[in-house]
């Protein structure tokens, strides 16, 4: 059995992820870090059966009470920033899901997950079928470069663009000369309204309630469009790769990123 924490637990992700440690058989949920609900049983928050795990709001004491093997960080990037060191320097693996920080960022916690000897795992997006999106829209970047990119999200989200859409966006990049967009001289009416630029590709978010996460990639050529979209409906559509994720991250040392790495 791994045993697993869950930083962030009581949010909505979180505690679809705790739902998913409890489930699996491979998996044990010690831990359950947030900022709110201290001493409560994470048990009555996700409605599974769990003993003797209380929500705990200080994370020096958690790491010194509690024995975990993987924690699992699906939080914010200044609540990252501040805590994932601090489980990485205990020598714990760390599975995150958090975007917003740059990659030197996430490079420099690698680093540090090396010196304390133990492991880093990110990916901007855990869902297979958003692997695929991204996979698929590279491949088609090689014949028709002129693509922009619309993320959709529920209006709680504090980053724009989205991870996946950034992660998208560079992979994209790879197979595509960076050229500017559009009509030399165009203007914006509206400022913002033709989005942000990305080696001159546009990227678009919207944010509305009713959206989990969702993103398409538009591919414009001479006479024909192609669109190449990924619907997560629920969050239940990352847990597969968070708990493979989980299971795989202790057999490297350092940084690993992105699913396709592990699946």
């Amino acid at each position: 059995m791994i045993r697993v924490g869950v930083m962030g637990a009581c949010g909505r992700m979180g505690r679809e992820i705790c739902r998913t440690v409890v489930d699996d058989p491979e998996l044990e949920l010690v831990a359950a870090f947030d900022r709110e609900y201290q001493g409560m049983e994470i048990g009555a928050l996700i409605g599974r059966p769990v003993e003797g795990v209380l929500v705990e709001t200080n994370l020096e004491k958690l790491l010194a009470e509690t024995e975990v093997d993987v924690m699992i960080d699906f939080t914010v990037a200044d609540a990252m920033r501040a805590n994932v060191p601090q489980v990485l320097k205990k020598g714990i693996a760390v599975v995150t899901g958090t975007t917003g920080l740059s990659a030197e960022e996430r490079a420099e916690m690698g680093k540090l997950a090396e010196e304390n000897n133990t492991s880093m795992f990110h990916a901007a997006n855990y869902a297979i079928g958003a692997v695929l999106m991204m996979k698929f829209a590279a491949e088609a970047a090689k014949y028709m470069p002129h693509v922009e990119v619309i993320e959709l999200h529920h209006d709680k989200k504090l980053d724009a663009p989205s991870g996946t859409a950034v992660t998208t966006l560079a992979k994209i990049a790879e197979n595509r000369t960076a050229f500017k967009q559009g009509m030399a001289d165009e203007y914006e009416k509206i400022e913002g309204a033709r989005g942000g630029e990305y080696e001159g590709m546009r990227v678009h978010s919207v944010r509305l309630p009713g959206f989990v996460a969702s993103q398409e990639v538009i591919f414009g050529g001479l006479g024909q469009t192609l669109t190449i979209r990924h619907d997560s409906l629920s969050r239940e559509s990352f847990m597969p790769g968070i708990a493979l994720a989980a299971k795989k991250v202790r057999s490297w040392t350092g940084l690993v990123e992105d699913l396709e790495n592990i699946l």
